[in-house]
This record gives C-alpha cells, sequence and structure tokens, in this order.
C-alpha cells in the first residue's frame, strides 16, 4: 500500500442489478478517475462489486468489465445471503489491500459526487464517514412516516443510529479491523458502527431515484430488517413483557376484589361479554409474548450453531485460485457474448 495516496476499495454489493449495472461502472469508473487525477487516491484503487447470488445476468456484467476496465473487481457468492452479509464479505476482502473502503448500494440512489467529499474527511483524519440523506422527500408518506417511527424506536431503546443514514458510508482500515472483532451472526450494520467509537463525521446528500431495475426492500423485507435490528441490540421488548405481565396481574387482583365484593354484597351479575373481551385481551397478550421470546430464541439458536455468514464462489478481487478465478476463462466457460 501507498505511504502517500491511501488505496481505496468501494464494495458495492448487487442483486439483480443486470439493467443498472452499465450505467453503475461507467459513473463510478469516472469518479474515480478523478480522484486518481486530483491526487486524492492511490491509482490502485478498486470498485469490488459483491454478486450475491443473484439470478439474472449480474455477474456476467461484472466479469466482462473486469477485462476492460482497471478499476473494476468483483467477487460471487455461492448464493444470497443478504445484503449486510454481502457487505460485510466486501468489505473484509478490502481489508486485504485497503487504506479505507467505502459502502454503497449499486442503484445509483447514492450520490456518487459526494464520494470524494468522504476521501477528504479521510484525509482530514476520520476514520467514519456518514453518508446522511438531507431530507426523504423522494419516499413515499407511508415508508418516510415508518422510517421516522423506527428511528424513535430506537432511540428509546438506547440504540445509537445515525438517522436518515443507511449503509453509505467510509470506514478506515482500523475501523474495518474493529469491525472484524464483532462475530456475531446476527449483524446489524448501522447499530455496531456506531459502537467502534472512533473519530467520525457525516456528510449530507440528497437521494436519488432509482434508475433501473427494481427496489430490493419491499414492505417485508424493510419489516424484517426493523425487527432484526431492534432484537439484534436490545432486550427491552422482553422486558416491556415483562412489565406488561406485572400490570396486568395488579389489574386481575384488583378486578378479582371487586367481583369478590360484589359477590359478598349479592350483586354478581352474569357478564358473557367482559369475560370473552378477557379471554381474547390476555390470549392475545400472551400469544405476542410468545412470539417477541421466541425472536429471542431463534436468534440465540442462529448464533450458536457458528455457521459461516458467506462463502465465496470466484474471487477476482485476490486473483485466487478459487475455481474460475479468472474472469476470461470463466466468460469462454459460459459461453457469454454480453456486450457492454
Amino acid at each position: 500500500m501507498s505511504q502517500q495516496l491511501p488505496v481505496l476499495v468501494l464494495v458495492v454489493p448487487c442483486y439483480n442489478e443486470e439493467e443498472v449495472l452499465p450505467e453503475t461502472i461507467r459513473q463510478l469508473s469516472t469518479i474515480f478517475g478523478e480522484m486518481v487525477g486530483n491526487g486524492l487516491i492511490h491509482s490502485e484503487s478498486k470498485i469490488l462489486f459483491v454478486d450475491d447470488g443473484s439470478e439474472d445476468r449480474t455477474w456476467h456484467r461484472i466479469a466482462l468489465a473486469t477485462l476492460k476496465n482497471p478499476f473494476i473487481t468483483g467477487i460471487k457468492l455461492s448464493r444470497n445471503v443478504g445484503h449486510q452479509n454481502a457487505l460485510l464479505a466486501g468489505m473484509f476482502k478490502a481489508l486485504e489491500t485497503c487504506d479505507c473502503t467505502i459502502t454503497m448500494d449499486a442503484d445509483l440512489q447514492d450520490d456518487v459526487a459526494i464520494l470524494e467529499t468522504f476521501i477528504k474527511k479521510f484525509h482530514e483524519g476520520y476514520d467514519i464517514v456518514y453518508g446522511v440523506r438531507k431530507d426523504r422527500l423522494q419516499d413515499s408518506f407511508f415508508k418516510r412516516t415508518s422510517a421516522n417511527i423506527f428511528y424513535r424506536i430506537m432511540e428509546k431503546m438506547g440504540i445509537s443510529l445515525v438517522p436518515n443514514h443507511a449503509d453509505f458510508r467510509l470506514l478506515s482500515r482500523k475501523a474495518l479491523l474493529q469491525l472484524t472483532r464483532y462475530k456475531e451472526v446476527n449483524l446489524f450494520l448501522r447499530g455496531i458502527i456506531p459502537l467502534l467509537g472512533l473519530s467520525s463525521t457525516k456528510v449530507y446528500y440528497s437521494r436519488k431515484k432509482r434508475i433501473a431495475g427494481k427496489t430490493k426492500y419491499p414492505l417485508k423485507k424493510m419489516l424484517s430488517f426493523a425487527i432484526d435490528g431492534i432484537t439484534s441490540f436490545t432486550v427491552v421488548p422482553i422486558r416491556i413483557i415483562t412489565l406488561l405481565g406485572f400490570s396486568f396481574f395488579i389489574i386481575s387482583v384488583v378486578a378479582a376484589s371487586y367481583a369478590l365484593i360484589q359477590k359478598f354484597l349479592g350483586e354478581t351479575i352474569a357478564g358473557w361479554t367482559s369475560l370473552m373481551i378477557s379471554i381474547w385481551l390476555f390470549g392475545g397478550l400472551q400469544l405476542v409474548a410468545i412470539g417477541t421470546i421466541g425472536e429471542y430464541i431463534g436468534k440465540i439458536y442462529t448464533e450458536v450453531k457458528g455457521r459461516p455468514k458467506y462463502f465465496i464462489e470466484i474471487d477476482l478481487f485476490s486473483k485466487s485460485l478459487l475455481s474460475n478465478s479468472h474472469p476470461q476463462e470463466y466468460l469462454n466457460q459460459t459461453g457469454d457474448i454480453l456486450s457492454d
């Protein structure tokens, strides 16, 4: 690695991004060329695309680009392991050569123009640079409202997050090495990064619309991501259940005392409605409690097995001896005739 200019590895996870990838490669390559020309990064810096088990021709485009573009390289995961694990795979692979890494999505919604600002902040001595959205005007009312609620809930539970920040960030090599010490399987990066405690700053930008392809975060995945974030960082939900159980116990004691008094006074009245409401209420609360506890038990089950987060099937970054490690060999074997 250079002693003067930092080697940057830009990690871009991809899942079925065939449509947008050519434009992504063009824009990122242009930015890299400008940063090298301006003396901000080393000429050996790379754009590392991580194919997260795509089912389209995403990997074909990456492999072809590595033959034509000196900035482009890639790794192919053996199957789809999810956005967070794909990010980890890219960042830990980048550790082989980088002084710093930047992560961003392939859909070009994050502003590539501020990559230069990220690097300038790194030169100023920051280990972590967060890309933070100026506003959420591009989002629907539901998504904007639900996101605000999510951040408030996390704050109330004592989880330190950077509001309106996703996974568009710079990490120094020092920060990456610290990150490798977190061994849990259920890794919520947006919550882990602030825990590193290293010098950080924010860069604000306007998020753009996706130019092609479909979003990889529909409502179902957004809810799953939110639940993972909460249950990976705090046991507050279980404590809330305990508090509710204690509260309803007190209420039941009061209700039982009232019923006994009414009985002794001879004023008891059969109440089918109140009985049914009580059964449904407490039954529903019990199911919620069991489900919440089950979510935590499921995470414990996943953690104790200690299974690998991902497997790299093809590695064009380190030119390892893995199968099909040379892009031309891979393209020849697959009969790929894809053009730019």
